[in-house]
């Protein structure tokens, strides 16, 4: 799966109902892909379907681990026999493995899935931490802010996004020095 159109149906059966709030979030990111098209060339098609799928993994009807990139991404690579780069997308999205690590999770992780190439990944990251729960576009540290607040310093959410901020500042300005080109 590498199509757009598919992406987002799938997204939507997934998400739409069960968790309406992501699946906005989910809109948003998507959005968000679309406008780095220009920057990305042959890439724009599988960033934007990464966008729409990267956070199927919070489904009910696909959660099992509960860490969301690593069941996203297997289900992904099971059910859907999805291309390896979009499942390593989806794996290892804005930061994951900071998570993975946080629960004890990094050997599934890097064992399964191979990170994407480096622009496809910061533009995902790009497009996940300047969107808003609500798919509104936000500023990075109100995202972060937004994220530490909702999970609280001492889940593995909220420990993984204070290690990872620093590499999401570098994706923020690796996308938006390429957008201004």
């Amino acid at each position: 799966m590498r199509q757009v159109g598919g992406a987002r149906e799938l997204a939507e059966a997934l998400l739409a109902e069960a968790l309406p709030r992501r699946w906005m979030h989910t809109q948003g990111v998507a959005a968000a892909a679309r406008r780095l098209a220009p920057i990305l060339g042959e890439d724009a098609e599988l960033l934007e379907s990464a966008a729409w799928l990267h956070d199927i993994g919070y489904a009910p009807a696909i959660a099992d681990l509960g860490f969301h990139p690593l069941d996203g991404a297997r289900y992904l690579r099971n059910s859907e026999n999805a291309d390896p780069v979009l499942c390593g997308l989806v794996a290892f999205h804005t930061g994951a493995i900071h998570e993975a690590r946080e629960r004890g999770l990094d050997s599934e992780l890097t064992g399964e899935f191979t990170p994407a190439p480096q622009l496809l990944a910061d533009a995902l990251t790009y497009c996940d931490i300047t969107t808003g729960p609500d798919g509104n576009t936000v500023e990075l540290t109100e995202r972060l802010t937004d994220i530490q607040e909702r999970y609280g310093s001492d889940h593995p959410v909220g420990r993984a996004v204070r290690r990872a901020s620093s590499s999401y500042v570098e994706s923020v300005r690796e996308i938006e020095a390429r957008l201004a080109m």
